[in-house]
This record gives structure tokens, sequence and C-alpha cells, in this order.
């Protein structure tokens, strides 16, 4: 479980079908093999590290679902180590278990709008959560497949979501509440 509050960017050192490595400092001051780390909003294990680095399996699942699979050496990557249960909850209950991929439709400052598949859309309501990379944001405007959420300068500096461009492809997950919700009406 995270919190969608980006602790550090890391770099991607590796990747590869199977593996990614990513260098950074912060999440592995405490750092165990076993660990999660959400990468870019994907809760992964972490099998080795280094002082500056550490490494984890994907599996194909997590590359067809997630945004993970068109990264490459070099490129920043949102980080968040697991939410310990005695420390403050800043954003909202992150699972890292990605729905899908957005794309960044439109973007004025820190106001960006991303188109989202027909199967997610239902889920994402004005003024719920969703975690775009893993960063933990309130949505300001919702219609049939867009959304928009405004973020401040400091998120914008923070995570690789300031680096966006149209078309960039973000991992996208929604409120696991929603999700529960129609599940329980379903029945």
């Amino acid at each position: 479980m995270f919190t969608g509050l980006v602790e550090e960017v890391g770099r991607v050192l590796e990747a590869t079908p199977s593996r990614l490595a990513v260098e950074c400092r912060t999440v592995l001051e405490d750092a165990k093999a076993g660990d999660s780390i959400a990468v870019n909003g994907v809760c992964l294990t972490v099998t080795d590290f280094d002082g500056s680095s550490f490494g984890a399996d994907v599996t194909a699942e997590t590359l067809r679902r997630t945004n993970l699979g068109s990264l490459a050496p070099g490129w920043p990557v949102n980080l968040e180590r697991s939410l310990r249960a005695d420390a403050r909850l800043g954003g909202h209950l992150v699972q890292g278990h990605v729905d899908g991929v957005a794309a960044l439709a439109a973007r004025e400052d820190g106001n960006m709008a991303f188109a989202v598949p027909n199967d997610l859309a239902k889920y994402v309501a004005r003024k719920g959560s969703v975690a775009i990379n893993g960063v933990s944001l309130t949505v300001v405007a919702v219609d049939e497949t867009v959304f928009s959420v405004c973020l401040i300068p400091a998120t914008l500096a923070g995570t690789n979501l300031g680096g966006l461009k149209i078309g960039d492809t973000v991992n996208l997950e929604v409120d696991v509440v929603a999700k529960y919700l129609e599940r329980l009406v379903a029945r």
C-alpha cells in the first residue's frame, strides 16, 4: 500500500522484458530484499540493491497493463516506498496495482487533461482520487473519456509529471473503492 506521495525521482538504469533497474537514493535508506517500491505507481518487489540502485523483476502482465515496457535507460521514474502502519496518509490509498494507461491529451501549465480508456472512465469522478504515475491527484473535471487534474508547482518539479508532453502515456490507478462498489452493486 502507498500514499501517492512521491519520495524521489529515480533514473532507469536497465529495462528489459523481465527486469527493471533504477538509480536512486532516498527509497534505499532502509531497503531490504522483498520490500515493495512503487515505480511510476507500479508496485515492484526489490530483488537486489546496493547504495545507489535497486533491481526488480517484471512480468508480462505488468508490461501489458502499464507503461513500464516503454521505459529506457536514463528515463525519470517516480518512486515511493510502501506505507508504514504508523505513518500519515497524506495522499490517498494507492495499491500500486495499475489499472491501465492514459495519454496526456491537453496541457496548460499545471492543468492537465488525460484521455482514459473506456473501461476505466466509469471509475473516474469529479473530486475523486486517481494515481497518475503513482502521484495521488484529485480529479477536477471529467467527461466521457477525458478527465483533468491541476498540479501545483511543487508536484510538477518533484515528480516526472512536469516533463510530460502531449501524447505521453502514464500509468493510471483508479480509486479501489469505486471498483469494489461496482462489484457489490452488480451482485
